[in-house]
């Protein structure tokens, strides 16, 4: 997964509204939190509280406030199932970047959002963990299709682009003969889905159920694996909004 995540903003006054404004990562055993020029981009967006300079480099040795506390506390009863349902294990549990990268940091009716940027493993390959999107805006026969999901059943990806919200989303269906619409990929991945399905050949994309969270909520119920080819000039969060403002920060996230 890394050490480093990107930071999304949703603004209410554009549409669809999402938009990368910042980097955090940790090196060294020191958090590193820096805007990207997507901040400067994003009509309505505001400084995150204690970090309002866009231009700063902020530094600390615990992870900040507005990141904290999207983590659920150890102290809550169902913390070691919260670890489970992102795939961790509660006996050896992960740093907070690695569970903010699976877990997005989301809360219901929320405007941020964290992911990390997809990296090429040591083979060349497109891995990415992710919990699938948009499963509370459908129908209860697509909670419980996902719930008769089996471990490693192969799933699919389809461009979606009469979706009215957002004409880039990719949706995941079951693979079965039913084609079962269960929900989409998160935001941050469209873009870069779309272009991999153009183009990978099919045999070279490949997404599991990687693990089904039937007591976790509706944005935890479904794990999912990706795995798929990197082709050849793929530039993954390469946009101008995932920039760094401060000149002497180096671009990341696209090798």
């Amino acid at each position: 997964m890394g050490n480093s995540l990107l930071v999304a903003f949703r603004s209410q006054s554009v549409e669809p509204g999402w938009q990368p404004v910042g980097r955090l990562e940790r090196e060294d055993g020191i958090y590193r939190f820096i805007y990207t020029k997507g901040a400067t981009m994003l009509p309505g967006f505001r400084p995150f509280p204690q970090m309002e300079n866009l231009e700063e480099i902020y530094e600390s040795e615990e992870l900040f406030p507005t990141f904290a506390n999207r983590l659920l506390p150890k102290s809550r009863p169902e913390y070691e199932a919260y670890l489970q349902w992102g795939g961790f294990d509660p006996d050896n549990p992960p740093d907070p970047i690695s569970i903010l990268g699976v877990t997005e940091g989301r809360r219901q009716t929320d405007s941020i959002e964290v992911f990390p940027c997809p990296v090429p493993d040591s083979t060349g390959c497109y891995l990415n963990k992710f919990f699938l999107h948009g499963l509370r805006y459908l129908p209860v026969a697509a909670h419980e299709r996902v719930n008769r999901l089996k471990k490693d059943e192969e799933l699919c990806l389809m461009p979606d682009p009469s979706n009215k919200s957002d004409p880039r989303a990719v949706a995941v269906r079951s693979s079965e003969g039913d084609r079962f619409l269960i929900g989409y990929v998160p935001r941050y991945l469209a873009r870069d889905m779309w272009k991999l399905l153009s183009e990978c050949s099919p045999e070279f994309i490949k997404v599991f159920a990687q693990r089904v969270n039937s007591d976790a909520p509706l944005q935890q119920r479904l794990l999912c694996r990706m795995n798929s080819c990197w082709p050849d000039g793929f530039r993954p969060c390469d946009g101008e909004e995932f920039h760094p403002i401060p000149t002497d920060v180096p671009v990341r996230c696209a090798p």
